[in-house]
């Protein structure tokens, strides 16, 4: 039997290894949110052959991450099966995207269901056009953009340790601007501490926007797979009219003047929220990443 064991900063070599095996553009899938978010989802790892078993806790419920990697699944399926019968648990297992679920199939026919997440799916967009926002479709983030470069003396600076001070302090302003949190605002903050914590161990690389000297919006992210960025945190002042498209453009831009490899940007989930999805599909992805849970037939 596999044993399982809580995520610690240490872990990244040996979960890097299994995520360039997996190449997924998904956002599940890289030690950057594993870690991040781990308070939230109380993640425990087991390797298992050429796949990594991922336990996590989900709107309390327990759940396995698909096992990423590379070779058999079913060593992995099983390892994962036999763990949740002997813990008295159904065996769930969510982030199936539509190539992992053909996997799934092939190797287990009929013996799973499959239930859509929509409010999982990711958003991925071409690299290219973010940091244009070239094209009929986007010509009102365009405009935004370029009224906010007449009216401001602006800069938007590479993110280093010594900007954490003053992105923190424009994330308080920017929490204080909600009369009512919105969902996650908690857990979303805690995981951006631990991003400022564990920034140059983690390999995190951001940005931040000024204007007339403030810090007013900043951003980090990391690259995820051969050919795809993903942008885990992006955070402006909606009051200031460009602040948000200024700092999607110019990131896009330092992305793809750092790695020519990229072609896509993941801007991650909407989580279910109708205002953050129609603000996500105004940035006109060239797809949605779909993502699934899968459980026992009964």
């Amino acid at each position: 039997m596999v044993q399982f064991r809580r995520v610690t900063i240490g872990d990244k070599p040996l979960v890097d290894g299994f995520v360039r095996a997996e190449d997924s553009r998904s956002a599940d899938f890289n030690f950057g949110n594993i870690y991040l978010w781990d308070t939230a989802y109380r993640q425990f790892l087991a390797p298992c052959g050429g796949r990594l078993l991922t336990q996590l806790k989900y709107e309390d419920k327990p759940f396995f991450a698909f096992p990423i990697g590379s070779g058999d699944i079913r060593p992995a399926i099983d390892a994962m099966a036999e763990h949740a019968a002997l813990e008295g648990w159904p065996l769930r297992v969510r982030g199936i995207t539509d190539g992992h679920r053909e996997l799934m199939e092939a190797a287990y026919p009929g013996k799973f269901a499959f239930t859509e997440d929509r409010g999982c799916f990711d958003y991925i967009y071409e690299a290219e056009k973010l940091s244009t926002f070239a094209g009929k479709k986007l010509h009102g983030k365009r405009n935004f953009c370029n009224r906010f470069e007449r009216e401001h003396s602006w800069e938007f600076r590479p993110l280093t340790p010594e900007l954490f001070p003053q992105c923190m302090e424009m994330l308080g302003a920017w929490q204080r601007e909600f009369d009512v949190p919105p969902p996650g605002l908690e857990e979303e903050h805690g995981a951006i501490i631990r991003a400022f914590m564990r920034y140059d161990a983690l390999g995190l690389e951001g940005g931040a926007l000024f204007a007339e000297g403030r810090c007013i919006g900043f951003t980090m992210g990391e690259r995820i797979s051969s050919d795809t960025f993903d942008v885990h945190f992006e955070k402006a002042f909606a009051s200031i009219p460009g602040a948000y498209p200024m700092v999607c453009r110019e990131f896009a831009r330092q992305v793809l003047a750092r790695h020519p490899g990229v072609v896509y940007l993941n801007r991650e989930d909407d989580m279910g929220q109708e205002n953050l999805r129609e603000a996500k599909l105004e940035m006109r992805p060239a797809f949605l990443l779909r993502k699934f849970t899968a459980e026992v037939r009964a």
